[in-house]
């Protein structure tokens, strides 16, 4: 990652993450990361979006600790 959030171009440098959580979230869990979509897959719940930075995403997965979520899985999704 460069400086400043930005890419070698200059144009912003976020990425989308998907965020796995063992178990289902209620809404009340949920609230708490307004600005992630989530979905229920199997036993899990996927928290996904997009973080400005590894700052950002190290964040919620701090949130997620703190809450004692179970942290399955975090993936990167490729730019389209």
């Amino acid at each position: 990652m460069t400086g400043a959030g930005r890419d070698q171009a200059g144009r912003r440098d976020e990425k989308r993450y998907e965020i796995w959580v063992g178990g289902h979230l209620g809404e009340m869990i949920r609230v708490a990361f307004p600005e992630l979509g989530a979905q229920t897959r199997g036993r899990d719940t996927v928290l996904s979006g997009v973080f400005a930075d590894q700052a950002a995403l190290y964040g919620v997965l701090y949130q997620l600790e703190s809450l004692g979520l179970e942290l399955v899985e975090v993936r990167r999704i490729p730019p389209p």
